[in-house]
């Protein structure tokens, strides 16, 4: 009970091996997967296409670059660029130096960069040209910095490229070498360094290519961003393993999915992209007819959303379920009902329970608790912070991740919300999810997100944060009328608030830290 193993019965897939095809790296993998040098890799917007052969050409000068800056197998290779194709050659080519990867965000600030860097003390570091002077005086000569342009075009790294060998000796490494350390997103404290060895990322990009049906026929529209796992392993890694292609976009940006579109077989995106899609008329069923699957991840998916897409398109989104710790843990079957609302059974060797928080006892199906998994896709634990891991890793080696879920009366795994979010509101336990479920149902309500904020006499207030559609007249009264038949008296918000837009981080995530903050105060003197 409250327990599920990934396996052939519910995914139409069995277990990888626990060794790599090709060999342990991930460069090595790749290879293998994908022998036909002569087929495109990836083409920008441009127009410029790279084919596997030129990539592995490119990858191998760009190797050759930063070892002789000095970066040496073990070492990390920290990289802050924009997006371009020449920063994915970087991380696969920092692999074949026997490196670990380390990206961050383009929007940090050289503050918040001082402790990234600090931390994970590499070798070496790209960054774009104008922040070489303050990134140099941080580090004061500790590591070697090279540059590159937000087109990946220009730059000391790409100056450094020039006569290089088109070829290396890749640097030999074992399944369980570190190949990325990837910084979780530091809501609940300082980030923490995933540490993601070479077979969680083999594995898994392995697991989706079958699980999602992906051949070198595949073309992927490629939107997101290649700092987070999402855009830079699920997506990239993916496509890889298939020896399929994909289209490289700067950014999000609808003119440029519509221009790409035609040319394309598969996208993945986070839910803001499919919700601004739905509010383009160009998204209709003859746009979408030649394409094969739409999968959304890193947010939950509004169920709306589901139905809406569904109906102007006649594809059933795909949504999965992952973390930064775990790459993909979950997703909705590729044959077989895409529940909305749902992510669907485990990955192919992932165990999956959901637990009692404060005991570890597993709970029966349908009841609300800790998901905790264990497979060969978790991180080996957080860089340099031997206590968080211990906290966070089971005696029997289950990961605990923070989310609360349940297993439906089908199977399918739900997930109800993080463990840091639920409401405890007059000794009662309020999960937010459940009641964003029901307050999104309302006519006229775009989004919402629950919160707990301190109150007086409750210990915490249930108050809801809500996004209204354009000319549609809606208040507080008219919320709390339509939700008092459907929500026991004490998960009722206590307040409504209303507001443009609910704030986010860059995977499309709501930030309810940050709106916890701004309504700290709501119930002070009420």
């Amino acid at each position: 009970m409250g327990a599920l193993k990934g396996t052939d019965t519910n995914m139409d897939q069995t277990p990888h091996n626990s060794q790599p095809p090709g060999g342990a790296s991930l460069f090595a993998a790749i290879r293998s997967a994908a022998p036909d040098g002569s087929r495109v890799f990836i083409r920008d917007v441009a127009g410029h296409r790279l084919t596997y052969h030129e990539m592995y050409a490119e990858t191998a000068r760009i190797a050759n670059c930063l070892v002789a800056a000095g970066l040496r197998p073990g070492d990390r290779l920290a990289v802050q660029v924009e997006k371009s194709v020449t920063a994915i050659l970087v991380a696969l080519a920092c692999m074949r130096a026997g490196a670990i990867f380390l990206p961050l965000s383009p929007a940090y600030t050289l503050a918040e960069l001082e402790y990234f860097l600090a931390d994970a003390e590499p070798s070496c570091v790209v960054v774009q040209p104008g922040k070489q002077s303050s990134i140099g005086s941080m580090l004061a000569g500790k590591a070697a910095i090279l540059t590159l342009d937000s087109g990946g075009k220009r730059g000391s790294l790409i100056d450094g490229t020039r006569g290089m060998p088109d070829s290396i000796h890749d640097v030999p490494r074992t399944a369980d070498d570190l190949a990325a350390i990837l910084y979780t997103s530091g809501t609940t404290g300082r980030s923490k360094g995933a540490m993601l060895t070479h077979y969680n990322l083999v594995s898994n990009a392995l697991t989706l290519r079958d699980l999602w049906r992906f051949t070198r026929d595949d073309v992927l529209l490629h939107a997101l961003p290649v700092y987070h796992t999402h855009g830079l392993f699920t997506a990239t890694n993916t496509v890889l393993m298939a020896g399929a292609s994909m289209v490289f976009l700067p950014r999000f940006d609808a003119e440029l999915i519509f221009a790409h579109l035609p040319g394309c077989t598969t996208m993945m995106g986070v839910p803001t992209f499919y919700t601004r899609l739905l509010a383009d008329p160009r998204l209709t069923r003859e746009a979408a007819a030649h394409m094969r699957v739409f999968i959304s991840g890193s947010a939950p998916l509004l169920p709306e959303t589901h139905r809406e897409w569904f109906d102007r398109t006649g594809h059933a989104i795909l949504e999965r379920y992952g973390m930064t710790e775990t790459n993909m843990i979950a997703s909705n079957p590729y044959d077989g009902e895409r529940r909305a609302g749902a992510v669907g059974y485990p990955l192919p060797g992932v165990d999956l329970r959901v637990v009692d928080g404060g005991t570890g006892e597993a709970l029966p199906d349908g009841e609300i608790g800790m998901i905790e998994l264990r497979g060969p896709n978790v991180c080996k634990g957080y860089w340099r912070k031997p206590e968080q891991t211990a906290e966070t890793f089971r005696g029997d080696g289950f990961f605990v991740t923070g989310d609360l879920g349940r297993i439906n009366a089908d199977g399918y795994l739900e997930i109800v919300g993080r463990a840091k979010d639920l409401v405890i509101t007059g000794g009662f336990n309020v999960y937010p999810r459940e009641v964003e479920f029901e307050i999104d149902a309302i006519p006229g309500v775009v989004e919402s997100a629950v919160i707990g904020v301190p109150h007086p006499d409750f210990g915490e207030g249930v108050t809801a944060v809500i996004v209204r559609k354009r000319d549609v007249e809606l208040s507080e009264s008219v919320i709390l009328e339509a939700l008092r038949e459907r929500l026991a008296k004490f998960k009722l918000p206590k307040r409504v608030v209303f507001r443009d837009v609910l704030p986010r981080n860059a995977m499309g995530k709501v930030q309810k830290n940050e709106l916890r903050n701004i309504y700290r105060d709501l119930y002070v003197n009420s």
